[in-house]
């Protein structure tokens, strides 16, 4: 769509007007003491894509899609180097469980551990009396025999001189 312009009439230095171009000519109508025209497009910069803007917007483009792909290529790399780490602390965690299992495993099937076992489903030797406690039995007393508190050689928290005193004259209790 061509849009009229207002100019002022063409005046030579002289003071007369332009005679190269009419006031009746298609390009210069004139309106109100002013000459409306046509802009002229050779004068006016070309507002399309040239082929240097169209290259450089390719080349923006192209380096936008490289910059793109080069991330990418970095996040799946930094992905796979987590998922190595995660890998090689599973490993690590697995194979000390498969430790304990062998360890497990060789205790298990030595012949003490199964003769206790046996003895626990009542398939002891011919001479032993299998029994079990009941469920509701009271726990033992801290001073029972076999218990922690009277094992032999187990440390007493009496001095020498306390033990000869209740050798000479008896316990104090």
């Amino acid at each position: 769509m061509v849009r009229p312009t207002r100019s002022l009439p063409n005046v030579d230095p002289d003071g007369s007007p332009d005679a190269a171009e009419p006031a009746t000519s298609p390009r210069a109508i004139p309106l109100l003491g002013f000459r409306v025209t046509e802009p002229d497009l050779a004068s006016l910069p070309i507002a399309g894509i040239t082929r240097r803007r169209m290259a450089m917007i390719l080349g923006a483009l192209l380096a936008a899609w490289i910059i793109v792909v080069f991330a990418r290529q970095v996040s799946e790399a930094s992905a796979a180097t987590s998922r190595a780490q995660e890998m090689i602390a599973s490993n690590a965690t697995r194979s000390t469980e498969i430790a304990a299992m062998e360890r497990e495993l060789y205790h298990i099937q030595r012949e003490p551990y199964v003769l206790q076992q046996a003895r626990a489903y009542g398939l002891g030797g011919a001479r032993e009396i299998p029994f079990s406690l009941a469920a509701d039995a009271p726990a033992l007393a801290s001073d029972a025999p076999g218990s922690a508190a009277a094992r032999l050689g187990a440390p007493t928290s009496m001095t020498p001189m306390e033990r000869w005193l209740t050798l000479l004259f008896g316990s104090a209790d």
